[in-house]
């Protein structure tokens, strides 16, 4: 697969020219057992697992041009491959080769009075445009699900991580005409041009779904343009409540990984929202434990008045997804005051409750209007590997369709099979 810098004016015929191979490879991987598929995940892990050191020196070059251009250090954690996230891709591929496959899985069956026998039965989608920044994992974990799950799938990765996806994308390619499946069944968009963005917006004729992957300006701008189906989530605005009833260490040690785990994914907490009733008591064992791990705390001034550390919040801040080790601390008043606030603020992704009071818990999971809500979990736990879906091809904030970590059975549609004998409609 050929780099390509070319003018603007060129991006019309470079996404058509996509378009074409991803329609010519649509059919047989629609149609591709699933013995196929596992035969070309298996062999991606191996072919990632064995060209490492070429995936590394790809990832280099991106990590020297992203340092070079004063990239943040939060933002380059996205963008960076170490030994152990290779062998997690490796690992990804493996874990998807061994789910169940949802194609040709039926829903529901049912016998109408005349005789008819009416199912719903799994396809794939078709053929998926996926559009991401930074992060090089998503191209394997794109892949993969795609292909697992018999869809075509076109990848445009951030200009930030161009080299270390094309490196990824070849072995993807490999591991497919090993299986004798089409190669074109993951192609990447061989340009940085920008253009080819608008592009894929437009695809119509042969793009079924846009997934976009990444800050709130590619999501608007994919959401404003396109005039394809998108699949999306917004800014991962993630909150941690802390009841009156919760276990203090549990708080401590909960907040902390869900802060500061990795301030760079969207299910890291932005916000803490501590009850009035347990400002004396938790409030400064989880702002302790959070300044000891570097985090800079702004919070109100009930947290200011216990917190002399913490810096002022202001309005903005209750709707920032910082992505960097910096969290937002307000006092609500118990768990009616977690829910309207998160309301009013929250990015509808992911929100958690520490609480030893089951009845609190259940109402805050009740009532809480999310895509993933938990009680006593950390909210890094929202990745589609740790449900058990082997990988993810985002978190969808969406009503429609999917919401949540998409995995296989979220990137398949249904077909209605109607089954008669003759039968006539008087």
């Amino acid at each position: 697969m050929n780099v390509q810098t070319k003018p603007t004016e060129d991006a019309v015929a470079i996404v058509a020219e996509l378009g074409r191979r991803a329609k010519g490879a649509a059919v047989a991987l629609r149609n591709a057992g699933t013995a196929s598929k596992n035969r070309a995940l298996v062999e991606a892990a191996r072919l990632i697992r064995g060209d490492k050191a070429a995936i590394l020196a790809a990832n280099a070059r991106d990590i020297a041009a992203a340092q070079a251009a004063g990239m943040t250090s939060a933002l380059q954690d996205r963008l960076l491959l170490n030994d152990a996230r290779v062998e997690a891709m490796a690992k990804g591929l493996d874990d998807i080769a061994a789910l169940p496959d949802p194609v040709g899985a039926k829903i529901e069956e049912w016998t109408r009075p005349n005789g008819l026998v009416i199912s719903r039965v799994r396809v794939p989608i078709g053929i998926i445009g996926v559009i991401y920044e930074a992060r090089p994992n998503v191209t394997a974990d794109a892949g993969a699900l795609c292909i697992k799950s018999g869809n075509v799938v076109v990848l445009r990765g951030g200009s930030d991580s161009f080299h270390s996806s094309r490196a990824i994308v070849e072995l993807l390619r490999r591991a497919l005409a090993a299986a004798g499946l089409p190669e074109d069944c993951v192609q990447l968009v061989p340009t940085t041009d920008r253009a080819a963005v608008g592009e894929m917006l437009r695809a119509m004729d042969w793009l079924d779904l846009i997934v976009p992957r990444g800050g709130r300006s590619l999501i608007d701008r994919v959401t404003q343009e396109s005039r394809v189906p998108v699949l999306r989530h917004y800014d991962g605005i993630c909150h941690v409540y802390v009841d009156h009833d919760a276990d203090i260490a549990m708080a401590r040690d909960l907040v902390a990984n869900a802060k500061m785990r990795r301030v760079s994914v969207c299910g890291a907490a932005e916000t803490l929202l501590i009850d009035r009733a347990a400002l004396d008591t938790h409030l400064m064992p989880v702002l302790t434990k959070l300044h000891e791990l570097g985090c800079e705390v702004r919070g109100d001034g009930e947290v200011r008045k216990r917190d002399t550390a913490a810096l002022p919040a202001t309005e903005k801040d209750w709707r920032t997804e910082y992505l960097a080790p910096v969290i937002a601390v307000a006092t609500v008043d118990g768990v009616d005051g977690a829910i309207r606030h998160i309301a009013t603020y929250g990015s509808q992704h992911t929100e958690t409750i520490v609480t030893d009071n089951e009845v609190t818990a259940a109402r805050f999971l009740d009532e809480v209007d999310s895509a993933i809500v938990m009680h006593n979990a950390s909210t890094q736990f929202a990745d589609g590997a740790e449900f058990g879906l082997g990988a993810e091809i985002g978190i969808s904030t969406n009503r429609m369709h999917a919401r949540g970590p998409v995995g296989l059975v979220e990137l398949t549609t249904y077909k209605n099979i109607v089954r008669g004998k003759g039968t006539l409609r008087p």
